[in-house]
């Protein structure tokens, strides 16, 4: 790993949880301006801020609590929905891709930051364009059961999710849905830390 990062443009790390399965002098050897994801759960390979401080110009993780996070849980509800809403016989591969261009668009399109290169859980609206997106690729390939056009399923998933997030609300408001304690979340992550760390030394 130490000749493989020298000079490299881009890790892209999908592997142990860290927060030291990345070296911070690997990062440090990487070429100036570096993109680094770190997708590893609960606990990335190395800390966001850290791979920051050795130079890393773009960080990722799959977290939701850091920037940029790059996690299948942004594309799942829009290629399901998009599926769904034609009746597509499987999901393909390209289906798949096609979501991911869809995020990568729509990211475009409202504009990025090297702290904001990707739409996250409350930009709700990405999820419709990818339902749409996705739909057009199931029916183009021939794989779907109702023909659809690109507004008809943007407006149907729009209005589905609107409907469904305004649902949740309003159970919130009733004290139906309750936010977890803090120290329910905090002790959850302590025990995946330790998991994680046992894992390692055994």
């Amino acid at each position: 790993m130490d000749e493989a990062m020298k000079g490299a443009d881009v890790l892209i790390a999908l592997s142990t949880p860290g927060p030291d399965t990345v070296k911070r002098a690997w990062i440090r050897s990487m070429a100036e301006r570096s993109i680094v994801f770190a997708c590893a759960n609960p606990v990335p390979e190395i800390w966001p801020y850290a791979a920051k401080e050795e130079g890393a110009w773009i960080v990722a993780t799959g977290r939701g609590d850091f920037p940029n996070q790059v996690n299948n849980s942004v594309c799942f509800p829009g290629i399901l929905k998009g599926a769904l809403l034609v009746r597509a016989r499987k999901i393909t591969d390209r289906m798949a891709i096609r979501c991911a261009r869809s995020i990568a668009g729509f990211a475009e399109k409202r504009g990025i930051t090297r702290d904001n290169i990707i739409a996250n859980m409350d930009e709700t609206e990405v999820f419709a364009v990818e339902a749409a997106d996705v739909a057009q690729e199931a029916i183009g390939e021939g794989i779907a059961r109702l023909n659809l056009s690109w507004d008809e399923v943007y407006n149907r998933a729009r209005s589905d999710i609107e409907a469904a997030h305004a649902l949740a609300e309003d159970l919130k408001k009733l004290g139906h849905i309750k936010e977890p304690p803090s120290q329910t979340l905090e002790k959850a992550l302590e025990e995946a830390i330790s998991s994680v760390k046992n894992l390692s030394s055994s």
